[in-house]
């Protein structure tokens, strides 16, 4: 009579390596089988992508124009319709719109899959205007002239150079003074941008602002540019019926009436 319960371990052993050897190693026939399916896999996709009519630019989309229209931006930007959607260069896509339409800040061109292509650009916001003959350079916060106008914008403050007779055109250019005159500009409270009809800029220490109504703002340098803009703020809070403010030392700050 042959003893109850399972065998010894070493006879296990002897019984079950050979079955896990045969279980653990996939026969030549499953290996051939799924370098196949791999490869099926891969042309299909790849059939999809570039040979399909499924995945191909049916459709180019404009997002944040303002000035510019939607058109204008398609057109720079030269997406080739009916091409393959995955091979639209998007670096160069975004490239071709920054050179051809300077207005253009920052742009970001996507892939919407399956067939269309986004492009959704910031344009350059003027905080100045140039004066150049009977038309209108406009300046944007960083300086950049971007594009040049019939019709001023409405709300942008026109920039005076008076920089020729200046001292400080030794340390300071020309352009550099532009500069810091926009730096003013755009440093401005909002309520008082609205207001501002003219900058005006002599030497890196000498802005000025012409506002509504007459009034007339001693600004200084672009240094404090915060605090300056907090003190006129106060002075037109509480001295409303005046028309001449200094803050140009914006601790000490002066107003006046004609």
């Amino acid at each position: 009579m042959s003893p109850s319960g399972p065998p010894p371990p070493e006879e296990r052993d002897e019984h079950e390596a050979p079955r896990r050897r045969r279980m653990g190693r996939p026969s030549a026939g499953m290996l051939i089988i799924s370098v196949l399916a791999a490869a099926l896999l891969g042309a299909g996709v790849f059939w999809i992508l570039y040979g399909s009519s499924w995945a191909r630019v049916e459709r180019v989309t404009t997002v944040g124009t303002d000035v510019l229209t939607p058109e204008e931006v398609r057109r720079a930007a030269a997406v080739p319709l009916r091409a393959p959607l995955v091979t639209v260069d998007t670096d160069r896509v975004a490239g071709r719109l920054r050179e051809k339409l300077p207005r253009v800040d920052t742009v970001d061109v996507a892939r919407s899959w399956p067939d269309s292509v986004v492009l959704e650009v910031t344009e350059r916001k003027p905080e100045v205007l140039l004066e150049k003959g009977e038309m209108f350079v406009e300046v944007d916060a960083d300086g950049v002239r971007f594009a040049t106008v019939a019709q001023p914008p409405r709300g942008v403050p026109l920039l005076e150079m008076d920089v020729a007779e200046s001292p400080s055109l030794r340390r300071f250019p020309v352009e550099r003074l532009r500069r810091e005159a926009v730096r003013v500009a755009a440093g401005l409270p909002a309520v008082i941008h609205r207001d501002t009809r003219v900058i005006r800029i002599r030497s890196y220490d000498s802005v000025s602002l012409e506002l509504t109504r007459g009034r007339t703002v001693v600004w200084g340098s672009s240094e404090q540019a915060a605090a300056k803009a907090r003190t006129l703020l106060a002075l037109m809070k509480n001295a409303g019926d005046a028309d001449h403010f200094d803050v140009s030392t914006p601790t000490a700050p002066a107003v006046s009436r004609s």
